[in-house]
């Protein structure tokens, strides 16, 4: 099983491919987007099964994927909130309210991880 690193991907699956900040080590899932004024792209938390937005400064949409990187739920959530953690959630793709539906980002929906790596077995899902 592959595990991914702090870095750039393109998440593919949604009606367009869309970039993201991969978050794997726990100083980068635990930053996060705090502080941040928005996010271009999306930011991908792994392994992670839920989030919060206190301290944030912007709501957020937030799709709960599952081992297989399936939609199993999206949400957006405003500042100041706790998201109970979700079962069978192994990652989280967090992004700038209203932007998952731009994107036709829905429950159900396969994605896949292209990392910016040259290492092929970096890219699928772990």
């Amino acid at each position: 099983m592959a595990r991914w690193r702090d870095g750039t991907g393109t998440v593919h699956g949604a009606d367009r491919p869309v970039a993201v900040e991969i978050a794997a080590s726990y100083r980068a899932r635990r930053r996060g987007l705090l502080g941040r004024d928005g996010v271009a792209g999306a930011l991908l938390l792994t392994p992670a099964s839920g989030v919060h937005t206190f301290g944030m400064r912007f709501a957020i949409d937030v799709a709960y994927l599952d081992r297989t990187l399936r939609v199993l739920a999206v949400r957006t959530m405003p500042p100041g909130r706790l998201g109970l953690p979700r079962p069978r959630a192994r990652h989280v793709l967090e992004a700038s309210a209203g932007a998952m539906a731009g994107w036709g980002l829905r429950e159900g929906v396969r994605l896949t991880l292209r990392t910016a790596e040259a290492d092929p077995e970096a890219d699928g899902h772990p």
